[in-house]
């Protein structure tokens, strides 16, 4: 496979219906998004049985749901939701948020 580099925020990008989720990269192994999200908007809480995702903020704010846990993540900080616990997002401020997601192994394609 060969080296790919991608400079994520040249792809980020918002809708007023829902969160943005935008593929910077997948294989059978693991995907990386950023989501976009404006206020109000969010990734609905949710688990996968045999997948760990991690939130990474580059800017704003969300709230992050990881298991009973509910704190607020600035940009920097991350959130770890390992396989099988309830996970989730959501901008609770007034301004947009982008967030580096990513999902190990992929939970469409390893099962390619």
């Amino acid at each position: 496979m060969a080296p790919y580099f991608h400079q994520p925020e040249a792809l980020v990008r918002f809708s007023e219906e829902k969160m943005v989720k935008v593929n910077l990269y997948e294989s059978p192994r693991m995907f990386c998004d950023v989501y976009c999200l404006r206020p109000g908007q969010e990734q609905k809480e949710h688990t996968h049985a045999g997948n760990d995702k991690i939130y990474y903020m580059l800017s704003g704010t969300c709230q992050a749901r990881i298991g009973e846990e509910i704190r607020t993540l600035a940009a920097g900080q991350l959130a770890v939701a390992p396989a099988g616990m309830i996970h989730g997002v959501r901008n609770e401020s007034a301004e947009e948020a982008v967030l580096l997601v990513i999902m190990a192994p992929h939970p469409d394609l390893s099962r390619a």
